[in-house]
Formats: structure tokens, sequence, C-alpha cells
């Protein structure tokens, strides 16, 4: 964001990321426990409070290393705990408790887009100071939602697009993925660092970013 220093960035971008990874965290234990997994209740992990879910790395380093040098920002909070034996069909339930952390992390890129729509149109609505915050702030969670969907439903374990797949895919294809899992941080750490991992994600998140501004006419 061009004209903000980097400790103002930190302040537009901090609420939107700890938010993205928290519901996104809290998506998942939610699923889960309609399912028949009173795993991540049992352990408190169904909070709205961030301080249960942040990891130091994923959710503070990474990000802000990401918005200094100007990458796509994302970041990971601490995995929710889900015990498969206890879901009532694990291999489906698997799947669907997967896919609701990046359908979380779209409803609230549309919110943070309705937080843009209404800094752009209700000036006379809001104190003057707030206008530009919240502009910035809005796209910010726009941006960080929409990349965490895309990015986690990239088919690679331990990535929720992993367990999608593994859930849709025949037992044997399936086994074999899910076996790639130990393995699937460093492929991604080095898809980012090559930059390879941004031009997977780009088309997607541009796509998806317009959509969304577009639907709320913003």
């Amino acid at each position: 964001m061009q004209g903000l220093t980097f400790v103002q960035q930190l302040i537009v971008w901090a609420p939107p990321v700890l938010l993205a990874v928290t519901l996104h965290e809290v998506a998942h234990g939610w699923a889960a426990l309609k399912l028949g997994d009173t795993t991540a209740f049992a352990q408190g992990r169904l909070s709205l409070n961030p301080l249960r879910h942040v990891d130091p790395v994923g959710t503070v380093l990474v990000p802000a290393v990401l918005l200094l040098v100007g990458g796509f920002i994302f970041g990971w909070a601490k995995p929710v705990p889900v015990d498969y034996r206890q879901l009532r069909d694990p291999r489906r339930d698997m799947a669907l408790v997967a896919v609701a952390g990046p359908a979380a992390n779209i409803a609230m890129a549309i919110a943070w887009a309705l937080v843009l729509k209404l800094a752009a149109t209700g000036q006379g609505l809001l104190p003057a100071a707030l206008v530009v915050p919240l502009s910035y702030m809005g796209f910010a969670g726009v941006t960080v939602n929409i990349v965490l969907a895309v990015l986690n439903l990239l088919p690679l374990p331990p990535l929720d697009g992993g367990r999608v797949a593994t859930g849709l895919l025949p037992l044997g294809p399936a086994r074999a993925l899910a076996r790639l899992e130990p393995l699937g941080l460093v492929v991604l750490v080095v898809l980012l660092v090559s930059g390879v991992l941004g031009q997977i994600l780009g088309p997607p998140v541009v796509f998806l970013q317009h959509l969304i501004l577009g639907m709320v006419g913003s």
C-alpha cells in the first residue's frame, strides 16, 4: 500500500490477518463439532479469542516478513485438533471439515468488501478520520482472506485442499496423496521462495477479488 510506513501497514493488516486465521480455525472446529467430533470444543478451540489460535511464526512472523518484502500476505494459526474417529463418516466429514476453513475466508472477504464499500460511500455517515483507514483495512481484509482461501484449497496435504482431495479420491490414490503430508510444508516453502506459488495463486486471487468487489459494487 503506497504512502504508508511499515508500522502503518502493520496496523492496517493486523486485524484482518488475525480475524482471517482465527475464524478459519474456528470454522474447522465448528464443522467438526456439527459432524460429531467434540475435540476442538473440549479444548476450548472454538473461542474467538485470537490468543488461543495464534502461531508465533505463521500468524506473526511470516505475514510481517511478507508485508515487508511486498509479497503475498498469508499466514496460518495453530491447527484445530480433529479426531476423525469421532466423525460419523470419516472420509466425507474430514473433507467437509477441511473446506469449512476456506469457506469462512470467502465469507470474511465479502464482509470486508462491504466495509470497503461503506468507507467509499459513507463519508457522510462516518467520521472523516475513519474513511481512509477503513478503506485500507477493507482492501487488506478482502485480499488476505482470498489468498488464504485459494492457498488452502491447493490439493497438497496438509493444506485443506489436500484433505478435501483425499476425501473425494478413490481409496488408493487418496492414501498415496495422504502419504505426501510430511513433505507438504517443504514443497510449499520451495514454491514460495521460487516465486512459483505467486504465479499459481495470482490468477484465481485476482479473479475472486474482482468478483467479490464487483458483487458489492465496490
